[in-house]
């Protein structure tokens, strides 16, 4: 008689409760972003279409990394986000209203820093440095 495998542990997609509730999530952050003024030069120029593509690559590449179903078919963050400037003081605020929608779903422990991890794995691809001109 084979011994019992041990258990398989349960990605963090399925923990988190599956795909809607990762959209859920990156959506509250979306909204939050939307209403803060820090974010107020990315929000022009973009037409419906655009916000709603670069939505569905966001939902897809996080379901994605954890431990999901779903295939992220966009580009690196490093090319996706170069040249925006992306400043240390945007990148903290953007990971405040992830915590606070990861909040608001009354997602803890370490499923939410699993979550959170996620995200600043890319940190350095997002943020441009202050380079001196020396």
């Amino acid at each position: 008689m084979k011994p019992d495998a041990p258990p398989v542990e349960k990605s963090l997609y399925h923990r988190l409760g599956g795909y809607d509730v990762i959209a859920a999530i990156l959506d509250d952050r979306s909204a939050q972003m939307d209403s803060d003024p820090i974010y107020m030069r990315f929000g022009t120029g973009r037409s419906l279409d655009s916000r709603a593509r670069a939505r569905q690559l966001f939902v897809d590449q996080v379901c994605a990394l954890a431990g999901g179903p779903c295939v992220y078919i966009g580009r690196d963050m490093k090319t996706s986000h170069a040249g925006l400037g992306i400043t240390e003081a945007e990148w903290e605020a953007s990971m405040n209203h992830t915590a606070a929608a990861l909040d608001k779903m009354r997602i803890c422990g370490r499923d939410r820093e699993e979550f959170l991890a996620i995200l600043s794995r890319y940190k350095e691809d997002i943020v441009e440095s202050c380079k001196s001109h020396t």
